[in-house]
């Protein structure tokens, strides 16, 4: 049974970009090549990263925890019984790449759940799930691990790079570490799934075929301008209202947010969303210029870099917030930042 009064704390945040930037003259072609709509959904932004050649979601993990191993000590990952990932594109065949992280981690957690929905929002869609296990067993800690890697494999393909989807994507990896402690309490989650729109972002190839038959033609998005046009109608709505629920819940007005992280699929909806809530755009901040659109490595991503940057001042109250595909899922999540966990808290 889930015991809601058992605190549970965002004590950590870690992210991961893969090799050197990517500028936007790569793909300068495209963008001439856009329709409006898609002018509006693709416009790219300066730089992005792509994983590297040969470079595993077990790898992207790996050097993701690595900054929070270093402020930490390895001994974090002595008490990790919960482990949730999303990886993108799972390059394991029938199985994600969740045991595959658990192995590169040393760790045999009793809960390891391999995420193959959630999309854009699959952060939030981790942490609530980590957090209700741990409310409800004797599990200390949990990892929560997204990895983003279509940007450098999918979208480089010989005759996908050319089409104007993609100058957005970025790839690389984030990870949260969350414990039971009041340090930085998860206050509350809203998520909802929208199963009608599960089949809206699909996959297609010229001639078609399914993704698993040979042939010729590479797998891409099927976005058209009029299923782009519903997207953004879609995502300018359920991402506002989700955080507005979790505002309501927790007797905070939207306009007194300390901070928004949302994912970051371009800067219509970036901009959309702040204006929705009233936030100025020093208080929702992004890594799209330099990362691109990075899908559910957005949020861990650039939390990380607001903490690091000095921008979240301990007793913040932050919002998380995004939507998933073509709007199959939406969540939000809301924590009263209290700074990273140190080793020395625990002998307080």
């Amino acid at each position: 049974m889930i015991d809601v009064t058992v605190p549970v704390s965002l004590a950590d945040v870690s992210s991961y970009r893969p090799g050197n930037p990517i500028s936007a003259e790569h793909f300068a072609r495209l963008r001439r090549e856009a329709g409006t709509a898609s002018a509006t959904m693709f416009d790219p932004p300066r730089f992005r990263h792509h994983v590297g050649v040969g470079e595993t979601p077990a790898d992207m993990a790996e050097r993701a925890i690595a900054p929070m191993l270093a402020r930490q000590g390895k001994d974090l990952l002595d008490e990790v019984d919960v482990l949730v990932v999303h990886t993108q594109l799972p390059e394991t065949w029938f199985v994600g790449n969740g045991g595959q992280v658990a192995d590169r981690f040393g760790i045999v957690p009793e809960w390891l759940l391999d995420l193959a929905n959630g999309g854009c929002a699959s952060f939030i869609h981790g942490i609530k799930l980590a957090r209700e296990i741990l409310q409800s067993t004797t599990a200390r800690s949990a990892l929560v691990v997204t990895v983003t890697n279509t940007a450098g494999q999918v979208f480089t393909q010989d005759r996908v790079r050319s089409m104007a989807q993609a100058a957005i994507p970025g790839d690389g990896a984030g990870i949260a570490w969350l414990t039971k402690s009041d340090r930085s309490p998860i206050l509350d989650i809203e998520t909802r799934h929208l199963p009608e729109f599960a089949g809206a972002m699909t996959s297609i190839a010229d001639p078609p075929r399914r993704y698993w038959e040979a042939g010729p033609g590479e797998h891409h998005i099927g976005f058209t301008e009029s299923n782009v046009a519903e997207v953004l109608d879609r995502g300018n709505r359920i991402v506002p209202d989700v955080a507005r629920a979790v505002c309501e819940r927790i007797a905070v007005r939207p306009s007194e947010l300390d901070l928004l992280v949302t994912n970051q699929p371009n800067r219509t909806f970036l901009r959309n969303w702040r204006q929705a809530l009233a936030l100025p755009a020093d208080r929702h901040p992004d890594t799209f210029e330099d990362c691109g659109n990075l899908f559910g490595t957005a949020m861990p991503m650039t939390f990380d870099y607001a903490v690091t940057s000095g921008l979240v001042p301990d007793g913040s109250v932050v919002m998380f917030a995004g939507f998933a595909h073509a709007g199959d899922f939406a969540a939000a999540a809301a924590v009263r930042w209290g700074g990273r966990y140190s080793p020395a808290d625990a002998a307080c």
